[in-house]
């Protein structure tokens, strides 16, 4: 790189020698020669061997001397480009990419055709998505290295992101028109299905489809090349192509569904038997397919659906298939196909106890069936009546299965999710324990083991089982963290926020939000990778997955609890602990002086252990950046602040806080009814009344019949009427006119009273109902209780969820002061869910728990259970 202050020729040498020393990684040697430099004492203010000095120590780990070095140099030779460039991989190196594009910006001012500056401020372009510069900077690239096949791709890729297809596909022809003939490889394979995915996207099918068959003999992989093919053909509607091109797909892979739904769409199927009856050919054709046999069970009905239901429940039984109710699951949805399930697996448990089959009919015709198909049987039943809610029958059914084959993991595994779904989560735990004690090397039922430890708030036990295949030396949670078990830090998270211990809960909200933002900043490494590996289609997957990833459940897990957390910080501040600690205990009772003594005593015992841990962490962290200074090894990414719980919890700003989690959820997520709940709620509390109207019309218009929408608009409209006077006069006239439009500008104690008598038959409802008949009037109180206290048959929807949910809000004080209704209303509950812990009095649980440790038979069952598989009241 010529320089701005050029040095003489032996210096000069040094700093070529400087440069060949940060690109090998020899750090300490590239000081070394920077010392010899900068000790003349005509240049120890050179300013581009001191920006490459500070460089190098950013690279051992010394930050602070890094930029002290950079912007002496800076200062000193502000016509660099070597410093702006130095000064943005510094900026760079800090995640600070705004910043880093403006060094670059500024060094291509002195030497704007310096092929390495551009390429870095390409990378930050397209990982900052400045699309419209991105394509300027490949541009140039391309009138520089105009031989370079990345130069052309990258040109072209920026006009496809731009959604310019036309210029994007010029470019792409232009390049290839220039490429020697006969030269097919992977990669100009890769280039051509990149180039098919463009006009694709552009909408000229039939240019796609010419081009797809053009190019045919020198695209290399053939599957995609032809799941392609038939893909345009049916979109064009040419059905007899796409038959012969699906049916040859089955033909190579006939456990693949989706070629069976396309070759159905082809051959223009629509009357149920006649798709029933295209399955059976194909279950003839391959007999020993999945496919074929499973998907015409969701088309059939009545006599037909029986036999084909009961040949394949026959055949998962007699070999053991144990996700076979998980398989026929989505048929649930059916209540006729339900009744012919359950009547069959009744005649199976009768047939086999009795002669061994699967029908009385059949005992003289074969062998018997093995001892195990009863058992199975007996574990789908469970399952069965599980799904249905029937807990007894369910626990009486894997009971069964227990007593046949009690070594069985999958049996245990299946009763701890009865007992979860049935609302007992530390009996769910116990069984998932002894599931777990079974075969300690399965890492499935240890993770399983441990999620349903923390759903019973013992967050200590879900971390010593996770230890025992976490890496030794160093604690499980901090183990788990590096690993981004995101799973076990959002399920702590919520353990956390039942104990009301909200500093740590969000500790982990904030790890996981971490964790997404190290996978946006780990895709930097791959924009160089893909364009030179020509792997184009998946790098253009892997943007857009990026662009959305905060919508993915696992962040909208962990930011709900954060939001929620907040919300309750706001409402319910932390008290200062040196408040608490001035009272005038001369006042207080004996018990009272000894319980405050106590927790105290806890404080101080926690903030010692805290502070301890802080200082072996410093003390790891002083030994890391120590042993960085004596190797030659590059830094990792800035230290980030440490989450302190207890700092978090005292945050000053709790509904900012919020806010920042709520965001990508409103970007991301805005499909989903409670972001727009929560972004009411927020807004609410800040009294941010338009905000607060975006929310709910957002919300109405995904779901607008929901309850607690409902509880919304009632606030809203209450929060209207009484700030009518602050109000400005043109945002009054846009509420006055949505309000019409929303709820017909009813004042909010008749809007309540019409759901509420529209809403009669509606638990849910009718909970959200009386909360705001005793939000609008608390001396309504009576009338509120009534509405929702009285279990009797008004009522569709009273479930598990739904009761939790109306005892959690007579807890939380939604209706005030009510001791002896919380006390009827669980009474009341445990008389229709026994087994619902949340319903127990406080002696019951205890005699309960006792029971247990004393019973001979060992607790057993945990499976790991999907999140979809998750029931809601699990997460209250």
């Amino acid at each position: 790189m010529p320089s701005s202050n050029p040095l003489p020729p032996k210096e000069n040498a040094l700093f070529k020698r400087i440069l060949r020393c940060y690109e090998q990684k020899q750090y300490k040697n590239g000081l070394k020669f920077a010392k010899q430099i900068l000790t003349n004492p005509k240049y120890q203010e050179h300013g581009e061997t001191l920006a490459m000095k500070g460089l190098t120590l950013n690279c051992l780990g010394r930050k602070e001397e890094a930029y002290e070095y950079v912007r002496r140099g800076l200062r000193n030779d502000l016509r660099s480009h070597v410093c702006w460039h130095v000064y943005g991989l510094l900026q760079r190196s800090d995640k600070k990419y705004d910043e880093a594009i403006k060094c670059y910006r500024n060094a291509l001012k002195w030497e704007k055709d310096n092929i390495q500056i551009l390429r870095d401020l390409s990378l930050l372009q397209i990982q900052m998505r400045d699309l419209e510069g991105y394509r300027e900077t490949r541009y140039q690239l391309l009138m520089l290295r105009a031989t370079q096949r990345t130069s052309w791709i990258g040109y072209a890729m920026s006009y496809h992101l731009l959604g310019d297809y036309k210029n994007a596909l010029i470019i792409l022809d232009t390049f290839l028109d220039q490429q020697p003939k006969g030269n097919f490889d992977y990669e100009h394979s890769e280039l051509l299905l990149y180039q098919n995915l463009v006009i694709q996207e552009s909408g000229d099918l039939q240019k796609a489809l010419d081009h797809l068959q053009k190019n045919a003999d020198q695209i290399v992989d053939k599957l995609t090349w032809k799941e392609n093919l038939g893909s345009l053909h049916l979109q064009l509607k040419q059905f007899s192509d796409a038959t012969r091109i699906y049916e040859e797909l089955i033909r190579r892979n006939p456990e693949n569904t989706i070629y069976y739904k396309k070759l159905i769409e082809a051959k223009q199927l629509t009357n149920a038997n006649d798709i029933v009856n295209f399955y059976l050919d194909y279950s003839e054709k391959f007999p020993r397919a999945m496919p074929p046999r499973r998907l015409p069970l969701n088309y059939a009905t009545g006599e037909t659906f029986k036999s084909q239901v009961d040949k394949y429940m026959r055949r998962g039984f007699t070999k053991g298939v144990p996700p076979l109710f998980v398989d026929l699951r989505s048929l649930y949805t059916d209540p006729a196909k339900v009744a012919i399930i359950e009547s069959l697996l009744l005649q199976y448990v009768d047939s086999l106890k009795s002669c061994g089959k699967y029908a009385e009919s059949e005992k003289n015709n074969g062998p018997r069936e093995p001892a195990s198909a009863l058992l199975w049987v007996y574990y789908y039943l469970a399952q069965h009546y599980d799904y249905l809610t029937n807990t007894d029958k369910s626990l009486s059914y894997i009971t069964s299965a227990i007593e046949h084959t009690p070594t069985l993991i999958e049996l245990y595994v299946t009763k701890g999710r009865i007992f979860k779904h049935a609302g007992d989560a530390e009996e769910a735990y116990k069984w998932l324990d002894e599931a777990q004690a079974l075969d300690t090397a399965d890492r499935y039922i240890n993770s399983k083991c441990a999620k349903y430890m923390l759903r019973a708030n013992h967050i200590k036990e879900a971390e010593e089982t996770c230890a025992k295949f976490t890496r030794e030396g160093v604690s499980a949670m901090e183990n788990l963290n590096e690993m981004q078990c995101m799973w076990f830090q959002t399920e702590c998270a919520l353990a956390y926020q039942r104990l009301e211990q909200y500093g740590d809960a969000l500790k982990k909200c904030h790890e996981v939000d971490r964790h997404f933002s190290e996978i946006i900043e780990d895709q930097f490494d791959f924009h160089t990778y893909c364009m030179r590996k020509m792997t184009l289609r998946s790098y253009v997957g892997l943007l857009r997955l990026e662009d959305v990833l905060r919508g993915h459940p696992f962040y909208f897990k962990a930011a709900r609890c954060a939001i929620e957390v907040y919300l309750h910080l706001f409402d319910s501040p932390l008290k200062d602990e040196s408040a608490e600690q001035e009272l005038d205990t001369d006042n207080l009772a004996p018990s009272e002086l000894k319980k405050l003594r106590n927790k105290q005593r806890k404080a101080r015992k926690k903030a010692e252990q805290e502070s301890a841990q802080a200082a072996q962490a410093q003390v790891k962290k002083d030994q890391h950046h120590k042993s960085r200074q004596q190797g030659d090894v590059e830094a990792d990414a800035p230290q980030l602040d440490e989450l302190i719980p207890d700092k978090l919890a005292r945050v000053d700003d709790p509904l900012e806080q919020a806010i920042k989690f709520l965001q990508p959820l409103q970007t991301l997520a805005g499909n989903c009814i409670e972001t727009h709940l929560m972004a009411f709620e927020v807004y609410y509390r800040k009294k941010k009344v338009l905000l607060m109207l975006q929310s709910i019309k957002r919300a109405h218009k995904l779901e607008p019949n929901n309850a607690k929408l409902h509880s919304c608009f009632v606030r809203f409209c209450n929060f209207m009427n009484q700030n009518k006077v602050e109000l400005d006069p043109a945002v009054a006239e846009v509420l006055k006119k949505q309000s019409e439009t929303l709820f017909s500008a009813k004042e909010a104690k008749q809007l309540n009273n019409d759901f509420l008598d529209k809403n009669s038959s509606s638990m849910q409802a009718v909970l959200e109902g009386a909360k705001m008949v005793y939000f609008l009037d608390p001396k309504n109180q009576k009338t509120a209780l009534n509405l929702i206290c009285s279990l009797d048959n008004k009522f569709k929807d009273v479930n598990i969820e739904n009761c939790i949910n109306v005892l959690t809000a007579l807890k939380q004080g939604d209706f005030g002061e009510c001791e002896a209704n919380i006390n009827e209303f669980k009474t009341k509950c445990n008389k229709l869910f026994s087994h619902c812990s949340d319903f127990r009095a406080s002696d019951q649980a205890d005699e309960s728990n006792h029971k247990h440790q004393g019973s001979d038979t060992s607790p057993c069952d945990c499976q790991i259970v999907n999140d979809d598989q998750i029931m809601s009241f699990n997460n209250k």
